[in-house]
């Protein structure tokens, strides 16, 4: 399949000589073993698909058990020229949940590839961190020695006799670094419950997972050009922590 500028050419395709032309060779659908797993779809159309990833699952890897195997049984086929296999166009750590954004064209997965590289993708985060922290404020530590920001707002606040308090967290990265918020938040002293490797080992909560989720994404849709603001509540296991 050929781009010219991002889009699909044909025969009838005029080029001037200043086009950015790319190539990217099909990719057969229904190549390769398919794995069985069920993923709740929440948002999917002809281009893309945003479907909720469970916990203990990677999202792609030289495992057979990944996201991006059980994606063709989970999602209905394009019915657009380029289709292709669904493709993760970014990542979510094993032990995260939440929402993930897929490409299910070629032309599709270049450019929502290109919208996380000029940034035009808005991802929310929702977490429990441990211990006191101020309402608001931004984090700034570099990540193997690339800059790399964080904002935070605190929503809600519960004492706790073993942790001092925990706080559900809205986290907002501005950069993509590998396990940024995570790393963050333990680097200002407020580890995110249940992190077993960046939280403090006294303050360790075995067999609940991590309390880390992918709660919003927010672009504009690169061919209805609609905006996109779509949400997924985090696990009942949130719920448990801040009932009323």
């Amino acid at each position: 399949m050929v781009f010219v500028d991002g889009k699909i050419a044909s025969t009838a395709t005029m080029i001037k000589g200043t086009e950015r032309i790319t190539y990217s060779p099909a990719i057969e659908v229904e190549r390769g073993k398919k794995l069985v797993l069920k993923l709740e779809v929440v948002y999917e159309d002809d281009y893309l698909a945003i479907v909720n990833k469970p916990a203990g699952i990677l999202v792609s890897g030289n495992s057979f058990k990944t996201i991006t195997n059980a994606l063709v049984l989970n999602l209905d086929r394009s019915g657009q020229v380029d289709v292709t296999k669904p493709q993760p166009v970014h990542r979510l750590d094993y032990p995260t949940t939440g929402l993930l954004l897929v490409g299910k064209t070629t032309s599709s997965i270049l450019a929502l590839n290109q919208l996380f590289q000029n940034k035009e993708i808005a991802k929310t985060y929702k977490a429990v961190t441990i211990g006191p922290m101020s309402i608001k404020g931004s984090i700034n530590q570099t990540i193997d020695v690339k800059e790399a920001e964080s904002f935070y707002e605190v929503l809600k606040t519960v004492p706790s006799a073993r942790f001092g308090c925990l706080n559900l967290v809205k986290l907002v990265p501005t950069t993509g670094r590998r396990h940024q918020l995570r790393k963050h938040l333990s680097g200002i002293g407020n580890p995110i419950f249940g992190d077993l490797e960046y939280g403090q080992d006294n303050l360790i909560l075995k067999g609940k997972g991590l309390y880390l989720h992918a709660f919003s994404l927010e672009f504009i849709h690169p061919f209805t050009h609609k905006r996109m603001h779509v949400k997924k509540n985090p696990p009942t296991k949130f719920d448990k922590i801040f009932a009323e």
